[in-house]
């Protein structure tokens, strides 16, 4: 696609093979296609801010030598082994919490109501906070204009405004339209809250001597990359992360035979007694399991890279600059690179020698020096989140099929209304 408004050319690739080399060709500092409207608000709106510190306005829509650094000093904690692990018990109180809630929302049928994933996004932000803020923020007893929920409703708004910033016309450019004023406000929103939380984890991490990932950030790097680290985590890690868990519950709703196999792995491993740091290692039907429903409903649709030079794809030059879209959503579902695309069979990510998989058709958390930051986080929290509800509910589906939308993560279209057997 060429010749877009104030935009730069687009490419297409749904060869897994093609996607494979870019990957492997990238120079030491990848250029992600960014949000131009969240570079236009970190590095000129609130630029007092985010350019105070050298190198310190995080990962999201920064590129170069101020990318690789504030990566560089945030990766050294966020991706060193165990990072994730040590908050297996306190990510699954949050988890036994959510169970709780769950069961005194179910209605007369003992379905979750029409706000389904509104609760789920609690979940989330519960969880992120305490990973990233090291605080337990009450989300569970949270209300309509509680902070909490403030928190959630501008991340909602966050990116149902970037797509429509980013795809359309971008008039934002030239005058502060409605929808891009909106955009600024929740995105000052989110920077408040969490600045809020960091500075009083930060006091708390004084007065006590527990170790925290946010305690390992502020000293590996100081107090102003964790609260950035912090905001870019709230920004990309509670709608995905929620989501995602939301796809995963629905679909195993509907399939009591898949969930029957993993509920008993689950016994098998936890034995009756609660789940312990290394338990979720012994569960790869589990694993399997979120891959199968992130291999065919992705959340995020497709990836991307700006070039960074000239390029051979497909045998033709692609000049630098040019934006790359890798479509994981139709590669994922193609027999070309799975077998029985269409089936869901989480055994495909156990028996890789029967099934046909190309390991770069299905990138959830992307690849490279670019990959997700909060991947390991992200993953423990769906695990144990999925874990835990099969190990409580036996869950059922009785409505008509739904229908999946980009909304503007790809997610079930309608109220998710599944029918909790406790156990």
């Amino acid at each position: 696609m060429a010749g877009l408004l104030g935009r730069p050319d687009m490419l297409f690739i749904f060869d897994a093979g093609e996607v494979e080399r870019v990957f492997r060709g990238e120079d030491g500092a990848p250029h992600r296609p960014s949000m131009p409207s969240l570079n236009y608000y970190k590095h000129t709106l609130r630029k007092n801010f985010f350019g105070e510190e050298k190198d310190c306005a995080g990962v999201i829509a920064v590129h170069g030598d101020s990318w690789a650094a504030f990566r560089t000093k945030v990766s050294r904690v966020a991706l060193s082994t165990g990072a994730a692990a040590q908050y297996t018990e306190q990510v699954g109180d949050v988890a036994d919490a959510f169970i709780n809630r769950v069961r005194e929302i179910r209605n007369s049928k003992s379905e979750t109501p029409d706000d389904f994933l509104n609760e789920v996004h609690k979940w989330s932000l519960e969880s992120l906070g305490l990973i990233a803020l090291d605080t337990r923020l009450g989300c569970f007893e949270s209300c309509e204009g509680s902070e909490s929920q403030r928190l959630i409703d501008a991340v909602n708004t966050f990116f149902l405004c970037v797509g429509e910033l980013e795809l359309r016309t971008p008039w934002w450019r030239i005058y502060p339209t409605a929808m891009f004023k909106k955009y600024v406000a929740a995105l000052d929103t989110i920077l408040s809250v969490t600045l809020s939380h960091v500075e009083r984890a930060l006091q708390e991490c004084k007065d006590n001597s527990s170790k925290s990932l946010l305690q390992d950030l502020v000293t590996a790097a100081g107090p102003r990359v964790a609260a950035v680290a912090a905001l870019d985590m709230f920004l990309v890690g509670i709608d995905t992360t929620s989501n995602a868990v939301a796809s995963t519950l629905y679909q195993l709703s509907k399939r009591p035979e898949v969930q029957e196999k993993l509920y008993k792995e689950i016994t098998g491993v936890l034995q009756g007694r609660p789940l312990k740091a290394g338990d979720v290692s012994q569960m790869p039907y589990l694993k399997a399991c979120i891959k199968e429903v992130l291999r065919m409903y992705p959340v995020v649709i497709g990836n991307g890279r700006q070039l960074t030079k000239d390029t051979v794809i497909c045998g033709y030059n692609i000049p630098k600059g040019t934006q790359v879209i890798f479509q994981h959503y139709v590669m994922g579902n193609s027999d070309e690179y799975f077998s029985n695309a269409s089936e869901f069979r989480p055994e495909r990510w156990l028996n890789r020698s029967t099934y046909k998989h190309h390991p770069f058709a299905s990138l959830p958390f992307g690849f490279g020096k670019r990959m997700c930051l909060g991947r390991r986080f992200a993953e423990l929290e769906m695990h144990i989140i999925i874990c835990k509800m099969v190990n409580a509910f036996r869950m059922e589906y009785h409505h008509e099929p739904l229908e999946y939308h980009v909304h503007p993560m790809y997610t079930p279209n309608g109220p998710i209304r599944i029918k909790l057997i406790d156990r």
